[in-house]
């Protein structure tokens, strides 16, 4: 348990996602004062939960790779790992009900061989692909496991373009690439950045024969981010302050800063700001940034969730992806809502969804009622307890061609001030570990700013 020595320097971390709460456990653990600033009435950012009857909802389905080091820590932190396990082996169910022949169900899996061979007897069984697209996809493996992730020269290329000059056959980009990186991405291929993408696959297939394992929360998204999270924040000595807006942000005259909320001002030695990026921008003082519009210029994507509780049991495994239908990848999420009697509960993620976000939910309704028989034969005749659906309109900033130049670092101009979200720039794409990665960046920037310095938690990173 870490609490603030007296005289002790004091920190305002405004934004309770996982970048601020990964920001005030840290700047907490180095002996500062922390308030942490949270304008709704509860903690997690755009990883929560909600109730709607007897469920409990998270609304969009999060995942997490075990190359997530920087959430598996914030898991271990907040004493969630166990409550989110990690497959032991990469195995991914894909069902194609586009062919002429009928329905055909493949996995995307490896072995414990070392990299690259961890994935060659998967891809060499993988029935979605013909003979020759499966010997290109490892041509252009090897092609990406060659760029430098530090070439800016990579953001101004979309990924689309470099996939099909290295042979990448548009079945291939659908029924493989898309597949990955529409759900880590959250934009298809020719919307994406190379720099992103690369991030990506040379992070979660090409690095560790394990790292592309998924992590899969069996609890909803609330317990972990808004319940540990605050618990430990408690345990750690920050002030915690629901439905608490920062509206104002200002420098004193003695060089502090200066907190406005609804009705209280608060002076602080560092502030962090962890906030989205149009947010940022209004809060952000004269000075602080060389150019702070280009944060306005930070697009954003949104992802789109269709929930369906039948009345019977219509899907016998955890998740599975689908091709040849509108559905991308579907979870059952029974248990985790606390679904009780007969039935299921099945979320359908639909990442990159600006075509169907704003879709009136009858729409969706007949859309994709009919799609998830096509793909769940039990599901035909089974009755529907609920159908609803979520939506965020800005879930992710958009990762396009481009993006790189115009995100942020963790550090402004001005003393003390920082910069935390998935947004800024952490090399990967907007997902919950660059989140926590931002948050750490921030942390140490601010401490670093009152001549402090702590130990990275993550080695590789130090």
């Amino acid at each position: 348990m870490t609490h603030e020595a007296p005289g002790a320097a004091r920190a305002v971390v405004i934004g309770g996602g996982l970048a601020g709460i990964t920001s005030a456990l840290r700047l907490a653990d180095a002996g500062l004062g922390v308030t942490l600033l949270e304008g709704r009435p509860r903690l997690g950012g755009l990883a929560f939960s909600f109730r709607r009857g007897e469920l409990t909802v998270d609304n969009g389905q999060h995942v997490y790779l075990r190359c997530c080091t920087a959430y598996r820590w914030f898991l271990d932190r907040v004493d969630g790992a166990r409550l989110a396990p990690l497959q032991d082996r990469l195995d991914v169910p894909v069902l194609d009900v586009g062919r002429p022949s009928g329905p055909r169900l493949g996995r995307l899996r490896r072995n414990a061989l070392p990299v690259p061979f961890h994935l060659a007897a998967g891809l060499a069984a993988y029935p979605h692909l013909s003979l020759a697209e499966r010997a290109s996809v490892g041509r252009a493996a090897l092609a990406l496991g060659r760029l430098d992730l530090d070439d800016p020269a990579l953001d101004t290329v979309d990924f689309g373009s470099w996939l099909a000059r290295h042979g990448q056959s548009p079945r291939t980009i659908e029924a493989l690439w898309d597949l990955v990186g529409v759900a880590t991405l959250n934009a298809t291929a020719p919307d994406s950045s190379l720099a992103l993408a690369a991030k990506v696959f040379k992070t979660g297939l090409l690095s560790d024969p394990g790292a592309a394992d998924i992590g899969l929360p069996r609890v909803p998204l609330g317990e972990v981010h808004d319940t540990l999270a605050r618990k430990a924040l408690d345990a750690a000595g920050v002030r915690t302050e629901l439905r608490a807006k920062a509206t104002g942000l200002t420098r004193t005259a003695e060089g502090r800063w200066s907190v406005e909320t609804g009705g209280e001002r608060i002076e602080a030695d560092a502030v962090v700001l962890a906030v989205p990026q149009h947010e940022a921008h209004g809060l952000l003082p004269e000075g602080a940034l060389d150019d702070p519009d280009r944060l306005l210029a930070i697009g954003t994507s949104p992802i789109l969730n269709v929930h369906v509780v039948y009345d019977r049991k219509v899907l016998r495994r955890p998740f599975f992806a689908a091709l040849g239908s509108p559905v991308q990848w579907v979870f059952d999420r029974t248990d985790a809502s606390g679904l009780t009697g007969p039935g299921q509960y099945l979320a359908v993620s639909q990442s990159a969804a600006g075509e169907e976000i704003d879709l009136p939910v009858a729409e969706l309704r007949a859309r994709y009622l009919p799609e998830l028989e096509r793909l769940l034969p039990a599901a035909r005749g089974a009755g529907i307890r609920d159908f609803f659906v979520t939506r965020e309109r800005a879930a992710t900033f958009a990762p396009t061609p481009g993006a790189g130049r115009l995100r942020p670092g963790s550090r402004t101009r001005l003393p003390g001030l920082g910069l935390a979200g998935a947004w800024t720039a952490t090399g990967w794409p907007a997902t919950m570990e660059g989140a926590v990665r931002s948050g750490f960046s921030a942390a140490d920037a601010a401490l670093r700013a009152l001549g402090r310095t702590q130990e990275h938690p993550l080695q590789e990173a130090a």
